[in-house]
C-alpha cells in the first residue's frame, strides 16, 4: 500500500506524507538484512540496528557470519546460505545470533534468495526477535478460537459500517451465513431491528472510541422471524497498535430469558425503593398532618391511584382504642392523595373530617382486626362497604374504582388507623406482592405517625399551658400606650419558656417585663409560669429593678436548677424615666422622635438561676411618644446571620415612630422571625403618652 494513502477521487496525484508506522510489521520490529553471493553485508535497515545492535556503518561490508554467528555455528550457517543460493529454496527458523554486546538473542528468519534485473543473485534475511513472533502467534491463535468459538455473535464493521467478519454464533443470530453479510450494512441484513439507533451508536464509537456497552435491542431477525428477541449489543472501536482506526467490533448476545426474569426483578427492585425513598420521606417532621400527607404522597401513584390516611379520633386525641364487632369506628381523615380521579377524591372524606363507619364497612375491619382487607376485584356489591355512604359509593363508581386494599398503622402494639388504597386507572388489581408493600409502608409510616401525635399532643398540652400563663393587659395604662405579641416556635419543636408582663404599680407606674426560660416543652412553660407569678408579687412591692432581679434569681436557683434571662423596667410618666435592669437578656431598643432607633446601653448581667451575681439599674429618659420595644431572641437570632446584622434590621424597621403599635409589632415577627428558627418568640412595645 502506497504509504501516502489512496488516490484522490479526482485522480489528481495525492498528497505526499512521511512514511510512518503501518501496523503489524512494525510491532515486530522486522529487520532486512541483504547479502552478496560472498556473505558480505550490502544492505542493513534501521531495523537491523535496533535488533543486532550494530548500526549500518559497522555491518556493511562485512561477513554477516562473523558479524552475527557465534564460531561454533558458521559452519552450519554457510551450508544453509549455500544451500539458499545454489536451490532457490528459502529457509525459515529460529536462529541464535550474537549482538554486539556479546549477547545472545533467539531470532526468528526468513531467508531467500533475490535476483536483479541485471541477474545478480543476493540473499535476503527478513529477521525478528523470536519472543515476540511467538507472543503474536499465541494472540493471533488466541483470538481465531475465542471468535470462532464464542457463543456471543461477534462482527467487525470496517468504517463505513459494512461487515468484515462475522463469527459462527451471529450467523445463527441473524440467520445468514457469512457470505450474505461480507460488504453490506446492517440496515441491508437486518432490516427488521432497530437499526438506527445502533448505527448512530456506531458512529459515535468511531468518532469518540468510547464504547457503547450493553446496549438493549429488541426486534426479529430471519432466524426467528416471528418471535421478537431481546439483544444486548456492545460496541468497540477496533484500532491497529500504532492507533489506526480500523472499524468497529460488535457484541451481539440474546438476553431474552435473562430480560424477561429482569423485568420481574426490576419490579421487585422497584419495590425496595419505594420503602427505602418512603423511609427518608415520611416522618420528616412531627407534624401529625405533614407525616399523613407524606404517607399518601408516596403510596400514589407508586401503589395506587387513590390513598387516604385515616386514624381513629380517640388516638387523635390521645386515648387508646378497641372496637368491639358490633361498633362503629369514629375515624378522622388526616390526607387523601389521587391520582387524576376527582370522583374517587370527592368521596373521600376531607382532610381534619371526623366521619363514623358502621361495624359493616371494611374500614372498621380492618382497625378493629388489626389484619389487612383486600378485594382484588372490586364488584358493585363491594362498593357500599368501601365507601362511607351511597353517595360516595356512586362517586366511587363512576371513579371505576376496581380493586381495593386496606392496611391497618399500627405501632408499639395499638392500631392507630388504616391506609386506605384504590384504584382507578391502574388496569392491575391488586396482588400479594402489593399487600406485601403496602404493609411495610404501613409499618414504617405508623411509628413515624405515632411520634408525631403524641408529640402533638404534648406540644398542644404545653401550648395551652403557656398562654394560659401569658398576660392579658388593656392597650394603656399608667401613662404608657402598650402592645405585644407571643408567635409559638415552629411545629418541629416543643413551646419554650418566653413570656412578658405588663404590671401596673402604684403611684401611676407601670412594671415592663419579658424573659425567656431556658429550655422547652412543659417543663420550661411551667417553670415560665412561676417566675411571672413571683416576678408580679415582687413588683407589688415597688422595689429597685436591680433588687427585684436578685429575688428572681435566687427563685430561680430553686426550679430544679432552670435558668432564665430577664429584663425588667419600671415606668415613672411622672419623672418621664423608666428604670431598668438586666439579668443576661438582650437589650431593648428606644425609639425617640427625630433620632435614630438605638439599643440601650445596659450592663448585661448574669441570667438568672447562676446565683451570688449582683445586679445593677439604669436610669433612660423616656418623653412622650418615645417607646420601648422589648423582645426575646427567637426575634432576631437565625443561623445564617450574625447578631449583629439582626439588630441592625430590627433598628432599621423601627424608623416611623406614629406607626400603629400593633402594626409595629405584626411588622418585626412578620419581618424578622425565620421559619428556621425553631424559637419562640415574646414581643412587647411601650410608647410614652402626652399627659392629661
Amino acid at each position: 500500500m502506497d504509504a501516502s494513502g489512496p488516490p484522490a477521487a479526482d485522480g489528481a496525484e495525492p498528497g505526499r506524507g512521511s512514511l510512518g508506522p503501518s501496523g503489524l510489521i512494525d510491532v515486530l520490529g522486522m529487520a532486512s538484512v541483504v547479502l552478496d553471493t560472498k556473505g558480505r553485508i550490502v544492505l542493513w535497515s534501521p531495523q537491523a540496528e535496533e535488533l543486532f545492535g550494530y548500526r549500518a556503518k559497522e555491518a556493511l561490508g562485512r561477513y554477516a557470519a562473523r558479524v552475527m554467528v557465534h564460531e561454533e555455528h558458521i559452519e552450519l550457517v554457510r551450508k544453509l546460505f549455500a544451500d539458499v543460493l545454489a536451490t532457490g529454496r528459502g529457509w525459515a527458523g529460529a536462529f541464535p545470533v550474537r549482538l554486539k554486546d556479546g549477547s545472545s538473542r533467539l531470532v526468528e528468519f526468513r531467508n531467500m534468495r533475490l535476483l536483479d534485473d541485471r541477474g545478480n543473485i543476493y540473499a535476503l534475511m527478513l529477521a525478528a526477535d523470536q519472543s515476540t513472533v511467538r507472543r503474536l502467534e499465541q494472540d493471533v491463535a488466541l483470538s481465531t478460537r475465542i471468535v470462532a468459538q464464542s457463543p456471543n455473535g461477534l462482527a467487525v464493521l470496517d468504517t463505513r459500517l459494512r461487515y468484515v467478519a462475522v463469527n459462527p454464533a451471529l450467523e445463527r443470530i441473524n440467520g445468514f451465513p457469512v457470505e450474505a453479510h461480507i460488504g453490506r450494512t446492517m440496515r441491508e441484513v437486518l432490516p427488521l431491528l432497530d437499526v438506527d439507533t445502533l448505527e448512530s451508536g456506531a458512529r459515535r464509537v468511531l468518532e469518540t472510541g468510547l464504547p457503547l456497552v450493553e446496549h438493549s435491542t429488541v426486534g426479529r431477525t430471519p432466524a426467528d422471524p416471528f418471535e421478537d428477541h431481546t439483544w444486548s449489543v456492545s460496541l468497540y472501536r477496533l484500532e491497529d497498535a500504532i492507533g489506526t482506526v480500523l472499524g468497529v467490533v460488535v457484541s451481539v448476545m440474546d438476553v431474552t430469558e435473562p430480560h424477561r426474569a429482569g423485568v420481574e426483578a426490576e419490579a421487585a427492585r422497584h419495590r425496595l425503593a419505594l420503602i427505602a425513598d418512603a423511609s427518608a420521606r415520611i416522618g420528616t417532621t412531627l407534624d401529625l398532618d405533614r407525616t399523613a400527607r407524606e404517607l399518601a404522597d408516596v403510596a400514589v401513584p407508586e401503589l395506587a391511584d387513590v390513598a387516604a390516611v385515616d386514624l381513629l379520633d380517640s388516638v387523635v386525641g390521645g386515648r387508646r382504642s378497641s372496637l368491639g364487632p358490633t361498633q362503629s369506628a369514629v375515624i378522622r381523615a388526616l390526607a387523601v392523595k389521587a391520582d387524576d380521579a376527582p370522583d374517587a377524591l370527592r368521596a373521600a372524606d376531607p382532610p381534619g373530617q371526623v366521619a363514623r363507619y358502621g361495624p359493616d364497612r371494611l374500614v372498621t375491619e380492618c382497625v378493629r382486626t388489626g389484619r389487612p382487607v383486600m378485594i382484588a376485584e372490586v364488584g358493585a356489591a363491594d362498593l357500599p362497604r368501601i365507601a362511607r355512604s351511597p353517595e360516595a359509593a356512586a362517586l366511587l363508581a363512576k371513579a371505576g374504582v376496581h380493586s381495593y386494599l386496606a392496611v391497618p398503622l399500627i405501632a408499639r402494639g395499638e392500631v392507630l388507623g388504616a391506609l386506605d388504597l384504590k384504584r382507578t386507572r391502574n388496569p392491575v388489581p391488586f396482588s400479594d406482592d402489593d399487600l406485601l408493600l403496602a404493609r411495610e409502608l404501613a409499618a414504617r409510616a405508623a411509628v413515624q405517625i405515632d411520634n408525631a401525635r403524641w408529640y402533638q399532643n404534648a406540644r398542644d398540652t404545653a401550648l395551652t399551658l403557656q398562654r394560659s400563663l401569658l398576660p392579658s393587659h388593656p392597650s394603656v395604662t399608667g401613662g404608657l400606650e402598650v402592645a405585644s405579641r407571643y408567635q409559638p416556635a415552629g411545629a418541629t419543636t416543643e413551646v419554650g419558656g418566653d413570656w412578658f408582663d405588663v404590671i401596673p404599680l402604684e403611684g401611676g407606674k407601670t412594671a415592663l417585663v419579658v424573659g425567656d426560660v431556658m429550655g422547652s416543652g412543659i417543663n420550661a412553660a411551667a417553670t415560665m409560669g412561676r417566675l411571672r407569678t413571683a416576678t408580679n408579687t415582687l413588683a407589688s412591692l415597688d422595689l429597685d429593678p436591680a433588687r427585684l432581679l436578685e429575688h428572681l434569681d435566687r427563685i430561680t436557683d430553686g426550679l430544679d436548677h432552670s435558668i432564665a434571662t430577664c429584663v425588667y423596667a419600671v415606668h415613672d410618666p411622672r419623672l418621664r424615666q423608666c428604670r431598668i435592669a438586666n439579668a443576661g437578656h438582650l437589650p431593648p431598643a428606644r425609639i425617640r422622635v427625630g433620632q435614630r432607633p438605638e439599643l440601650l446601653d445596659l450592663p448585661t448581667g448574669a441570667p438568672l438561676g447562676v446565683g451570688g451575681v449582683e445586679f445593677s439599674t439604669t436610669v433612660f429618659d423616656l418623653s412622650p411618644g418615645d417607646e420601648l420595644v422589648f423582645y426575646t431572641d427567637g426575634l432576631v437570632e437565625t443561623r445564617r446571620h450574625s447578631l449583629d446584622e439582626r439588630l441592625d434590621a430590627m433598628l432599621d424597621l423601627l424608623d416611623d415612630p406614629a406607626r400603629p403599635l400593633d402594626e409595629v409589632c405584626d411588622l418585626l415577627v412578620r419581618t424578622l422571625h425565620h421559619p428556621d428558627n425553631h424559637d419562640d418568640v415574646a414581643l412587647l412595645i411601650a410608647r410614652a403618652q402626652t399627659e392629661a
